[in-house]
């Protein structure tokens, strides 16, 4: 499974570690992924989504069947 969030398409960044001598290591950031699940009341069915914490308030502020349409015009399939 990818590290990445449906709808901001949101993926790890990289970059160093920095310690207190200035030694640089490599480390990662993850984004901070949930699944959830959805009621599409259109479909009369439960839809599973990958989302970081910011694109949940997203699809409380826009509604699931408008987020469910963009991604379908993106050609993921739900």
């Amino acid at each position: 499974m990818s590290r990445r969030c449906d709808v901001t398409c949101a993926e790890p960044s990289f970059g160093n570690a920095v310690s207190h001598s200035h030694r640089r290591t490599r480390r990662r950031w993850n984004p901070n992924l949930q699944h959830h699940r959805y009621w599409l009341a259109s479909e009369k069915r439960w839809v599973t989504l990958t989302l970081t914490a910011k694109a949940m308030r997203t699809v409380d502020r826009r509604g699931i069947d408008k987020v469910v349409a963009e991604l379908r015009g993106r050609g993921v399939r739900l």
